[in-house]
């Protein structure tokens, strides 16, 4: 079963108003079934594909001109040297949609586009499905730990994989394939370690010299292999907010990751015992949040800088997100039941600058939303629906 993407109506939007559309996003994304389903006049080439590459790495003009109007190139980071060749092409062509380019590697395909593209494409990223895509196409979990368990990758929904299985053969499979092809590790058992610990750690301040302490490598090459998991769209680091009020403010970023059925794989979490008294419970509903709020602002092409708060006295608001003059700050509790002492460190937070505005949203483990007159509760699988 295959569903719409929030994201389509926006791709064929400004398909219309530049000559070329990148999508970026996590292998087994739905990058390419969004593409072959919803562009259908459009011919499909991988250039994954040996032969493929080998036609667009030696003779690229040739290779254009056979490929020269209304083409999907797929992967086409492995093959760098194209993009200059279709500056050329789009500029002389002046064809609105000409080419949709996909990558699964960001840090490859934005830096080709930003040397020799520039001004000439629409980017954007698709990740995993969000809870709005799952709730409107009644395939949402009915409990939240049996999401957290299940995550949001379409082949398990599509295919009806299990969870278990299919995480161990996306490590295997794509992960440490694309790690491999961005830099050489020689010791994958470290990686392998590096991984688990980094999961160990999601939902908490990132601190690099524990982190490469216990994994036994060095400071450096625990900052360099961060950043390929970033690269690779397995985890993102959730800066703090410095704007406000007390200088002596937390430093370090918090560590999450896009998807929660990878990470309770990686935490070797049993489905069976994923419930309201797991010792991960909290960690885990909060790195579901943090992650779909990503998610869902990438799918809906919103533009929202994300942070977290804390203070020198252990005061923290969990998600703050910023657009242009407007502020919303997200406390995330996993209980199923609101309590009144769950907006307080909200409350204190707008104190520190009474007089500008601030939307208060409190996620939480039940179904129920609520609005009431200081604050929107918002349950689990209701988030991004409506205004936010």
């Amino acid at each position: 079963m295959s569903i719409s993407r929030t994201i389509y109506k926006d791709i064929k939007k400004y398909a219309a108003k530049y000559p070329i559309i990148a999508i970026t996003g996590p292998r087994q994304a739905g990058k390419t079934t969004l593409m072959q389903e919803e562009f259908k006049k459009y011919r499909y080439v991988s250039l994954e594909n040996p032969d493929h590459m080998e036609f667009a790495t030696n003779d690229p003009n040739g290779f254009l001109k056979q490929y020269n109007k209304y083409v999907i190139f797929d992967e086409v980071q492995r093959v760098p040297s194209l993009f200059s060749y279709l500056q050329s092409v789009v500029d002389r062509d002046k064809i609105m949609g000409q080419y949709i380019l996909s990558g699964s590697q960001s840090f490859n395909l934005i830096e080709n586009i930003t040397q020799s593209l520039a001004g000439r494409v629409c980017l954007f990223r698709l990740f995993p499905f969000d809870i709005q895509e799952l709730s409107t196409n009644n395939m949402a979990m009915k409990s939240i730990g049996s999401q957290l368990f299940k995550g949001f990758y379409p082949a398990i929904y599509d295919r009806k994989i299990n969870p278990a299985k299919y995480y161990s053969d996306y490590i295997e499979t794509y992960v440490k394939r694309d790690i491999s092809q961005l830099v050489n590790i020689q010791d994958m058992r470290s990686f392998n370690r590096f991984v688990k610990l980094c999961a160990v750690r999601a939902g908490y301040l990132l601190n690099y010299s524990d982190l490469a302490k216990d994994a036994g490598i060095s400071h450096m090459t625990a900052r360099n292999w961060m950043s390929l998991l970033e690269t690779s769209f397995i985890t993102f680091l959730l800066p703090p907010y410095y704007k406000n009020y007390n200088k002596r403010l937390t430093k370090s970023p918090k560590l999450y990751f896009y998807d929660t059925g990878l990470l309770c794989h990686l935490l070797r979490v049993d489905e069976n015992k994923l419930s309201s008294t797991h010792a991960l419970w909290g960690h885990l509903f909060e790195n579901y949040v943090v992650a779909e709020y990503h998610k869902l602002a990438a799918h809906q092409n919103l533009y929202r800088d994300m942070y977290f708060w804390r203070d020198s006295h252990g005061h923290e608001v969990d998600l703050l997100i910023e657009e242009n003059d407007h502020l919303q700050i997200v406390e995330i509790k996993a209980s199923s039941t609101v309590k009144s002492d769950m907006f307080k460190e909200m409350d204190r937070f707008q104190s520190l600058d009474p007089d500008n505005p601030i939307k208060k949203t409190l996620v939480y483990g039940g179904t129920e939303a609520q609005k009431r007159s200081n604050y929107n509760v918002v349950s689990w699988n209701q988030l991004g629906v409506g205004k936010w």
